[in-house]
């Protein structure tokens, strides 16, 4: 007979809790120098005035640190595991903080579209539109430098999910003939460079700050520092 041994949360606490708010990760992200791991508007807005991770004070980067940062989804789904109803709180959150702004939630919207009598459309409806359900964002990618060309079509709508990385694979393919050459590109909103895992969601929510579609976004070569 086999015994179970359980463990009571506190004693997890310190592994699965970020030193800046002293909270449970939300949207756990780790700094790739020194593999601390933070919430990620904490750590974000922690790097907009420093350079160092906040645990350790190891230099990320001189002066672009949020390219050094990645999303930890197994951390993160840790974390809603153990901790209880944690994953539905936030969701709640999300909601009102749409609502608060007159803007419809996206989870909203894919509930809606699994109830049931919403499948009774003709399946190839489904098919022609290539973005399903998912939340969508208007893209304006303009060029600021004269040794890129300029897009011939600079206004894309893409899934708010897209990260920086998937706009510079897109930019490489169409003016530098190679997909292989998106790190020859940076992208810049509001002349802030934006960090490789950057979801265009996360863009447009804390450096574009819900103004007017459609979201507006430079890329020029890559200047390394």
């Amino acid at each position: 007979m086999t015994m179970e041994r359980r463990i009571k949360l506190k004693t997890l606490n310190s592994h699965i809790t970020c030193k800046i708010c002293r909270g449970y990760f939300i949207d756990a992200t780790t700094v790739t120098e020194c593999l601390h791991t933070f919430c990620k508007s904490c750590l974000v807005k922690h790097l907009e005035e420093n350079n160092t991770c906040p645990t350790c004070n190891i230099v990320i980067h001189q002066s672009h640190p949020l390219q050094y940062i990645s999303f930890d989804r197994t951390m993160q789904d840790i974390v809603y595991k153990l901790v209880p109803d944690l994953q539905d709180n936030e969701i709640k959150r999300e909601r009102d903080f749409y609502r608060a702004r007159g803007l419809p939630c996206p989870k909203d919207a894919a509930l809606a579209a699994d109830k049931p009598g919403a499948g009774d459309e003709p399946e190839q409806q489904d098919n022609s539109d290539c973005h399903r359900k998912d939340e969508q964002v208007n893209v304006c990618l303009e060029c600021i430098s004269t040794s890129l060309r300029t897009l011939k079509r600079g206004f894309i709508r893409c899934s708010a999910q897209a990260t920086i990385t998937h706009l510079k694979k897109f930019i490489a393919k169409k003016i530098l003939n190679g997909i292989e050459k998106y790190r020859e590109i940076d992208i810049l909103c509001n002349d802030e460079l934006l960090g490789k895992d950057h979801t265009l969601k996360f863009v447009y929510v804390t450096r574009w700050r819900f103004r007017d579609p459609p979201l507006r976004l430079q890329y020029r070569p890559k200047i390394d520092i």
